[in-house]
């Protein structure tokens, strides 16, 4: 028998002088190593972005008894709860916007003007004198910053195949310190005329306004990061006509599958499934930290621990450092011998008996409070980043990565809905239940970690079959 012919070979490809998606597949195809410069503004720009989501936490509580919008100390919890859900609802209503944009004139434009407008409204949200201009500043701050979805995509972009994984990777990871050391900024530095009479004059603006000196730090931050992004390289393919891929010399795709047709997401079971739970346990971790920072600052009368804002910057510190320890040394090994199933499985049942312990931490005090609290917090914190990377790998893994764009704008959208009902729901159960300090079923806090649990408790039956569809790689 002849031996069979050689196989064609692939056609050459085809790149365009003036467009950056081109110029970014050409540098990818000559150098195979890891976009060291790209991977590291994806890494600070949503560690940026990130911050001032949750870095009121630690002073809302304050916040909302200076701004005297609650007749009583008990109704602080309640409208606490919709100022810390204003920024989610802002976004939850225009993350698809921001994606189709991002999808049209580019990645780059729509994350400096994101980054932009950390700047702008977070400062703004610092010289707050009254409810409605600190409701309307958050909610500007979510609606202008359409992040999320283009610096995934972004991240796959500059990325050769075998280093995508990497890519999302920090993405998340960026994303939770961000979460996590907001609030510690938030703690360290509100009301620094009174935490530090030494440094600031009770004359100075700060003074007037007391939780302006964090979100100038975080805008500072973010304003660096803005300039940087003149160096930002651009990814979307801009040549009319050819705008999905690099053409070949014989005028075909190189993606051989884009001209067939593609299935609709909401009818992906995997990513659609994955997305539901990944949304519930992002509401679970919203919730709780804005319970957490209210417990821990609200009178011991009441149930919680009457510690100041720097109290609960300086756990939540420890908490943050534990997981940058965790995410780089730790938790590639968990992933390694679980798989992001198992490990957001285990993950989320040993946050439950975790949760059930904190209501009791206030009948303890000194050493042991200490010891139980910052264990509890940082245990906790490796927990919900554990079980966000493993939802997250199951949602990219879901779609071809033509879709991954549009999978995690839905994503975003569907994440930040639920975000936003978190922190009000949290704060009107965290008022209600400081005022049943002596029921029988529940008293007082204890009610609050209850329904916490079973927010988990749901999130983790949603992580088995028939409510999560397995991407095909992971049967």
């Amino acid at each position: 028998m002849g031996e069979s012919p050689p196989p064609p070979p692939s056609p050459a490809k085809v790149y365009y002088d003036g467009c950056p998606g081109c110029a970014v597949e050409r540098r990818k195809e000559s150098h195979e190593g890891l976009p060291y410069k790209e991977l590291f503004f994806v890494g600070i720009t949503t560690f940026a972005s990130a911050l001032p989501i949750t870095s009121l936490f630690p002073f809302l509580y304050f916040m909302i008894r200076d701004l005297h919008v609650a007749q009583r100390e008990e109704d602080i919890g309640f409208y606490a709860g919709f100022l810390g859900a204003s920024y989610m609802i802002g976004r939850g209503f225009a993350s698809v916007f921001w994606g189709m944009v991002a999808d049209r004139i580019g990645r780059k434009p729509v994350i400096a003007f994101s980054v932009f407008s950390v700047i702008i409204f977070n400062t703004l949200f610092g010289f707050s004198v009254k409810y409605w201009m600190a409701i309307t500043t958050r909610f500007l701050l979510g609606a202008l910053n359409g992040f999320l979805a283009p610096v995934k995509a972004y991240s796959i972009e500059v990325c050769r195949p075998e280093h995508q994984a990497l890519g999302i990777s920090i993405v998340s990871t960026a994303w939770g310190m961000g979460v996590i050391i907001g609030p510690a900024i938030g703690g360290y530095l509100a009301q620094p005329v009174k935490q530090y009479p030494h440094l600031f004059h009770e004359k100075s603006i700060f003074e007037r306004f007391p939780y302006l000196l964090p979100c100038l730090c975080i805008s500072f931050l973010a304003a660096l990061v803005f300039i940087s992004c003149a160096w930002l390289p651009e990814t979307l393919h801009k040549h009319k006509g050819h705008e999905r891929a690099v053409e070949t010399a014989e005028g075909s795709t190189t993606q051989e599958n884009a001209e067939l047709p593609k299935k609709s997401l909401f009818k992906n079971w995997p990513l659609m499934s994955s997305i539901i739970t990944y949304s519930v346990f992002s509401l679970h971790d919203t919730a709780y930290s804005e319970i957490f920072s209210l417990w821990t600052v609200s009178n011991r009368k009441y149930g919680g621990l009457s510690f100041s804002s720097k109290d609960v910057g300086q756990v939540l510190t420890v908490a943050g450092a534990s997981l940058l320890v965790y995410q780089l040394l730790v938790y590639r090994w968990v992933d390694k011998i679980l798989g992001p199933i198992h490990s957001t499985r285990v993950a989320s049942a040993l946050s439950i008996p975790i949760i059930a312990t904190y209501p009791f931490m206030t009948h303890i005090s000194g050493l042991r409070l200490g010891v139980a609290l910052y264990s509890a917090a940082m245990i906790k914190s490796i927990l919900a980043i554990t079980r966000v990377t493993g939802t997250s790998l199951l949602q990219n893994n879901a779609v071809p990565q033509e879709q991954r764009g549009a999978a995690n704008g839905i994503a975003t959208t569907t994440m930040s809905l639920f975000k936003a009902v978190a922190p009000a729901c949290a704060g009107v159960i965290f008022s209600w239940a400081q005022k049943r300090q002596h029921a029988a079923f529940f008293p007082g806090d204890q009610m609050v970690f209850l329904l916490l649990n079973l927010t988990e408790v749901i999130g983790l039956v949603l992580t088995f079959k028939p409510f999560l569809a397995v991407p095909q790689q992971y049967n």
